[in-house]
């Protein structure tokens, strides 16, 4: 039982990386290097939050912040890659937008004290004959839709980009942008396109964090999220199952941490709350990418 809910725990909070991870993989394929995940989610977590508690629903509060994602998202197309401005310099002022923005909101919104709200829970979805699996039917008997929706989109984007015709040309936006041009492409639009369905599922990730891993908002909630599912790109290779093993090792051992702090063993809790971003670090180090980015990642392109 204790490893079972332990297991549960780890997918459920897996669950906003590889959302937020599966989204930069479907820019980064594009040839888009996107380093305001971080901002995305969190705009996303303080709109689901807000709307969630205001409308009483975690379903209208989830769709709320995939839309705030979405927008971020223009935002970020529209200066990166209308506007023409560097993508590191958009995206880094996203990630600062968002944190004062939220911030300032929140307190504008419900006192400079901070006190945390108490939001509707997204419930468990109960999937027919998936409960009885032996040993992992406990992990999955609660699980919410988004966790089943961040599992369904593996098999999915890696079906698209190995064996549909859209795929092949995303990648090639980011592997030959001027050639995908040349056979008449519009490749602007294609990463125009990729950054909006990127930014909802990081808003998408957002409210995961809110209305499913924490049922509260507070300020700066996402913790660095944003750049761990930047580092799970580079871990998976650039591979929707590689970033499925990444979120998951995150997940799991974020999962241990809070296991570590309610069996109140003689460790620091801020040791405690750095051993998933230790982890990590430790593991992007060891097993780096080789070879497999987009050729033209981060790139300014002059392919329209």
């Amino acid at each position: 039982m204790l490893l079972e809910s332990f297991l549960a725990a780890g997918l459920l909070l897996a669950t906003p990386i590889l959302l937020a991870a599966l989204g930069e993989l479907l820019v980064e394929r594009t040839g888009v290097l996107n380093i305001g995940v971080e901002g995305m989610m969190l705009t996303g977590a303080f709109v689901a939050a807000v709307a969630a508690e205001a409308s009483g629903s975690s379903g209208v509060g989830a769709l709320a912040g995939a839309t705030a994602g979405v927008l971020v998202g223009l935002v970020f197309a529209w200066s990166a890659l209308v506007l023409g401005t560097d993508q590191i310099i958009v995206g880094a002022a996203i990630n600062l937008l968002a944190l004062g923005g939220t911030g300032a909101a929140y307190r504008a919104m419900y006192g400079t004290t901070g006190a945390a709200l108490v939001l509707p829970t997204m419930p468990g979805v109960p999937v027919p004959g998936l409960s009885l699996l032996p040993g992992l039917g406990p992990v999955f008997a609660s699980q919410n839709g988004l966790v089943y929706l961040a599992l369904l989109l593996v098999p999915t984007l890696a079906f698209l980009f190995r064996r549909t015709g859209l795929g092949l040309r995303l990648r090639a936006m980011g592997d030959h942008p001027q050639a995908a041009a040349s056979l008449g492409y519009r490749v602007r639009s294609y990463k125009i396109g990729a950054l909006l369905c990127a930014g909802a599922l990081s808003g998408l990730a957002g409210a995961t964090l809110t209305l499913a891993a924490t049922n509260t908002f507070v300020e700066g909630v996402t913790a660095g999220r944003g750049f761990v599912a930047l580092a799970v790109v580079v871990f998976g290779r650039w591979s929707p199952w590689g970033v499925l093993a990444g979120a998951l090792l995150f997940g799991l051992v974020n999962a241990l941490q809070f296991q570590l702090q309610a069996a109140d063993f003689a460790v620091p809790h801020q040791l405690a709350l750095m051993l998933p971003y230790l982890v990590t670090l430790a593991v992007l180090v060891s097993f780096p990418g080789r070879g497999v980015a987009p050729r033209a990642l981060g790139a300014a392109e002059e392919a329209r």
